[in-house]
């Protein structure tokens, strides 16, 4: 038997930081959309815990224990008090070190696939928990489509969507480590009041109503100055965008991948093509938000 789960990338519409906590983390007000670019984790039956990848930067994604999807799959294991015998074989689609959270679809792929295969039959409560703690992003992918995460973002509301959203995706030529990100952020409101993190009721309100010119508009990202001073190249990546006509630019997450927001998929496709002749990214995609969080496709080889 083998078990593959399809796991969304995602894109952070709104990404509302705090100050640093004593632990070394920050409350966030984290609006997540899952978007339809995919990584696959299929679980087969091992003799011991293997990791394999394939795809888009595969060189870049760790094969040992390291892995989100060996940690899940070790986490899982240890709740239900047996051995980690699995092999994991990851599928990339989604950027690696891009602040999309392959590394969190992983995770949360190889979770529900290694449930299906044992089965362990866990609720999705107890997925959740081993989830958060995973990382902070590992619970949405697990669940997909659009939330409101608080706490370090693990903490998850399902929000409303009520249409549709048409994205482009460019990604650098090299990648971002995320707590170097919260360290620059920390260096850069060192000594400045840095106001509770709340989610913005406008642009909830837009996501509802499926109102792309309001999304547009409030769309934020606190860890873009961060980012963009660790990685001042990715100014003009996001200048080209705009001036290729995207309605909104900004860093995905704790980057390097930048998100272009379109009208539609002919708007979407004038947007690519610019990037991608602008010389300012490696490679562009396109994808359209929200979609479905991590779905079991190939149950004992069947669809």
């Amino acid at each position: 038997m083998t078990v593959t789960v399809r796991v969304p990338a995602k894109v952070n519409v709104q990404l509302a930081v705090a100050a640093s906590r004593p632990d070394g983390f920050h409350d966030l007000a984290n609006v997540f959309l899952a978007v339809g670019l995919y990584d696959e984790v299929t679980a087969t039956p091992a003799d011991e815990l293997r990791i394999t990848c394939e795809g888009r930067d595969a060189d870049q994604v760790p094969l040992d224990r390291t892995n989100l999807a060996a940690r899940a799959a070790i986490a899982l294991a240890e709740r239900y008090g047996r051995g980690p015998d699995v092999h994991l074989h990851i599928a990339k689609d989604i950027p690696v070190a891009g602040g999309m959270a392959g590394g969190s679809a992983d995770g949360a792929g190889a979770l529900v696939a290694c449930d299906a295969l044992w089965g362990t039959h866990a609720s999705q409560a107890e997925l959740l928990e081993i989830c958060a703690e995973l990382g902070s992003d590992v619970p949405f992918s697990l669940v997909g489509g659009a939330a409101l995460g608080v706490g370090r973002g693990e903490r998850l509301t399902p929000l409303e969507v009520g249409g549709a959203f048409h994205w482009v995706f460019a990604t650098a030529v090299r990648g971002l480590s995320t707590p170097a990100v919260y360290r620059e952020f920390d260096r850069l409101t060192a000594g400045t009041e840095v106001p509770d993190p709340v989610a913005s009721a406008e642009l909830l309100d837009a996501l509802a109503k499926g109102d792309v010119d309001a999304l547009a508009a409030t769309v934020s990202n606190d860890l873009q100055p961060a980012a963009l001073s660790l990685f001042p190249e990715l100014t003009a990546t996001l200048d080209a965008g705009r001036a290729a006509g995207a309605l909104a630019a900004l860093v995905s997450g704790s980057g390097p991948t930048t998100a272009f927001l379109v009208r539609d998929p002919a708007g979407a496709q004038a947007v690519a093509a610019a990037l991608a002749a602008s010389g300012t990214c490696r490679n562009v995609r396109t994808a359209v938000g929200p979609a479905p969080g991590a779905t079991v496709v190939t149950p004992d080889g069947l669809n």
